[in-house]
């Protein structure tokens, strides 16, 4: 399967679906679409597997208030990990 963005409007604002995989050329297509200033959530539910870089972007995102929805427990942990390492080395 390859990677899709899905956007869907709410009435708190744009909410992204993500599923496929997710590889790291794919990255700037999501930072594009986080560039929408009324994204306010993502959904992981069908996310496959990520690339390093996506988890990165997602970290950053939620730092900036993004939701991540229904994220797969692997990339949760991901995520944890590459704050932890990025406030270790600030």
């Amino acid at each position: 399967m390859t990677f899709r963005i899905d956007p869907a409007p709410t009435p708190e604002g744009l909410v992204l679906h993500l599923s496929g995989r997710i590889a790291t050329g794919d990255v700037e297509v999501v930072r594009a679409a986080l560039h929408e200033p009324r994204v306010v959530a993502i959904e992981l539910a069908e996310v496959e597997l990520v690339a390093r870089e996506v988890v990165q972007l997602l970290a950053q995102a939620e730092v900036k208030g993004i939701t991540l929805r229904n994220c797969p427990a692997y990339v949760r942990e991901w995520i944890t990990k590459e704050r932890d390492s990025s406030s270790r080395a600030e």
